[in-house]
This record gives structure tokens, C-alpha cells and sequence, in this order.
């Protein structure tokens, strides 16, 4: 790990993978903070809808577009920062859109980087834990190298995450680039999608259907959970601070999947029971972050109880019938027609974006 560089003001900032579950509410921090923002998407798996509240903002621009394909934005030389989270980041959805992942990780983490080269912006990687695969260390250092199947179902997802970090290191190596990469644990929140295969929208979308949730395996894999608002924090906070990371950014708080669906049948009220269904490949058996370095350097840790958290997430999904998790749009459809039944109830698969 390199030291930290000092950034400049942000004044006009990109966001790639903006109308996704994290990206949004990033861009609404940015907003919040004075900042311009250009949101782009190829709304594959985000929605316009995340965005809805910024349209008429004159410092919100939104960009449909494949970051895979190229990276054209309205005056580029104006960029302070750009913010790298476009990807498939569910199993539903990145088993449905294998070659497409492995693409906006690799010629999209590439064209996003030399957008920052040119404008001389910082540049910061959305990377994920699952660059540690299945872990043989515990909780998750940073200088672990991770255990990984480079030929298995999940291997579309972690490989192009690893060569998105290999390239972002390239680029800070050769061409000078102020990059940075942060390791983004399992996130959760307002906006996910119930369809997407990941572990809490799943059983909010099952319960509130008043179906049961489908627990995978004896439900004692361990997950980490971290409610987006604290997580939006890390990032800008490691996007202020010039680091290069890798740098882990979740919470320590560590449940097992069991312990989850319990509490989400208690928070909504379900009654209709658990039941088990088979472990997808190569799932992870447990994964918690260690955090030391965030806390250090950037005084960072992930604040809201894990009832708050899954308290106020109910409570959005009850009070946006056209948001519900049990309303699965076109791609959710898709996604659960390719990935069929056994990533419904996984323990959460990938994590963020």
C-alpha cells in the first residue's frame, strides 16, 4: 500500500453505475454536498426510478450509455473525481450477464481510468470482498490474497473485480494516476431489488409475500452487513483522503444467514416459517472484514445497528408498493430464470453495487 496523495476540491465528480442500488444514493450525497454529478449507466441492472429524485437538480446529469464500449461525457476536462461502481453485482445478475461482467470490469474499469488520466481527476475502484473468494483467513485482511475458483459459476464476478484492481494498480504505477481501491463488504439497504439473488432482499421480498425464506444450507455461513448510508460514507471519505488501498470497507458485525432470516421474520411479522434449500457453489462459508485500516486512517467505521438497518429497509419496501421486492421487474425475471432456484435464499452472494 502506497501513502495517501492529496487530493483536490471536488467540484464535478462521474459516477459509473450511478442508478444502481449504492450508486444512487452516492449520487445523492454528492448532490447533497455541493457537488456536480454525472451519472452513467446503461441501466442493465440500476433504474432510472434511483435516480428520479435528482433529475431536475441542475448539478445532476444522467448519461445512459456501456462504460465497456467507451466513456463519453460532456466536457471531461471539468472531471475532479470519478467514482468506478458500474457491474453486475448479484449472482442472478451476473450469472445472467457472464460476458458483460467480465467486460465492465476489465474495458470499463479501463475507460474509466483513462477518463481520470485525462482530466488528472482521482479515481476510486469499487472492488469487492469477493476478491477473497472463500476465505481461508478470518476475519479478512487487506494483504490477504484470497481463495478463489478462477473457472467456477462466481468466477465471471471475482476475476473481473481482481483484474479491475490489477489494472487500477497499473494505471496508478505507470501513468501516475491518483487511484485508489476499496473493498466494499455486504451492503444493504432502500433500493435493492428482491429478485437479484442476494441474501436480505431476498427473504424482505419472501416475507412480506408472507412465502417462507429459503435458507441455504444449515444457515451457518456468516455474513457481514452493512447499511448503505454508513457505507456511502467510507467511500467519500476514502475518495477525500488521497489513499491508493486496497482498503476494507463493512461492517464487523458478523451474522449467520439463520440469524438474518430470523430477525427478518421478526421485523416483518411473516409466519410462515423457514426452510432449507441446497448451498450454491462456492458460496462463501464466512466472511468478515477487518477494518483496522479504514478506522486508522480514515476514522471510519460502519455505525447503524444491524436493527436499525433492517428496520428502516422494511420499512421502505412497506411504504413503496411500486418498489416492493415481490414486484421482480423484466430483468429480475430474467435473472431468476437463469439462476433458478438455488441462489433464491444464498447467503448473499456478492455485495454492493
Amino acid at each position: 500500500m502506497s501513502a495517501p496523495t492529496t487530493p483536490r476540491p471536488v467540484q464535478r465528480a462521474v459516477v459509473t453505475g450511478g442508478a444502481g442500488f449504492v450508486g444512487s444514493h452516492l449520487c445523492e450525497a454528492l448532490v447533497a454536498g455541493g457537488t456536480e454529478v454525472v451519472c452513467v449507466d446503461d441501466l442493465s441492472t440500476g433504474h432510472e426510478r434511483n435516480v428520479a429524485g435528482l433529475r431536475d437538480d441542475p448539478r445532476f446529469d444522467l448519461v445512459v450509455t456501456d462504460v465497456s464500449a467507451g466513456l463519453e461525457i460532456p466536457e471531461p476536462d471539468r472531471v475532479d473525481l470519478v467514482l468506478h461502481l458500474a457491474s453486475p453485482a448479484s449472482p442472478a445478475d451476473y450469472l445472467r450477464l457472464p460476458v458483460e461482467t467480465l467486460l465492465v470490469g476489465s474495458a470499463g474499469t479501463r475507460n474509466a481510468l483513462e477518463l481520470a488520466e485525462r482530466a488528472g481527476a482521482r479515481f476510486v475502484l469499487a472492488s469487492t470482498s469477493e476478491v477473497y473468494g472463500d476465505p481461508e483467513v478470518h476475519p479478512q485482511r487487506e494483504d490477504y490474497w484470497g481463495h478463489v475458483n478462477p473457472v467456477g459459476p462466481r468466477s465471471v464476478y471475482d476475476e473481473s473485480k481482481r483484474f479491475a484492481e490489477a489494472i487500477t494498480t497499473a494505471y496508478r504505477r505507470s501513468r501516475g494516476v491518483d487511484a485508489g481501491i476499496v473493498r466494499i463488504f455486504n451492503t444493504y439497504g432502500p433500493r435493492m431489488r428482491g429478485h437479484d439473488g442476494r441474501m436480505i432482499p431476498t427473504f424482505v421480498r419472501q416475507a412480506l409475500a408472507g412465502e417462507p425464506l429459503t435458507v441455504a444450507g444449515d444457515g451457518s455461513q456468516t455474513r457481514s452487513v452493512c447499511y448503505v448510508d454508513d457505507l456511502v460514507e467510507g467511500l467519500l471519505a476514502f475518495a477525500a483522503s488521497g489513499h491508493t488501498g486496497p482498503m476494507n470497507l463493512g461492517s464487523t458485525t458478523e451474522l449467520t444467514v439463520e440469524r438474518v432470516a430470523q430477525d427478518v421474520v421478526a421485523a416483518t411479522g411473516c409466519d410462515a416459517g423457514i426452510v432449507r434449500v441446497d448451498l450454491p457453489e462456492d458460496d462463501p462459508r464466512r466472511r468478515r472484514p477487518d477494518t483496522t485500516l479504514a478506522e486508522r486512517e480514515l476514522g471510519w467505521a460502519a455505525r447503524t445497528s444491524w436493527p436499525d438497518g433492517l428496520a428502516r429497509t422494511v420499512a421502505w419496501f412497506r411504504a413503496r408498493p411500486q418498489d416492493r421486492p415481490d414486484a421482480p421487474d423484466d430483468s429480475d425475471r430474467a435473472g431468476a430464470a437463469v439462476v433458478g432456484a438455488a441462489a433464491v435464499g444464498s447467503a448473499g452472494g456478492a455485495d454492493e453495487v
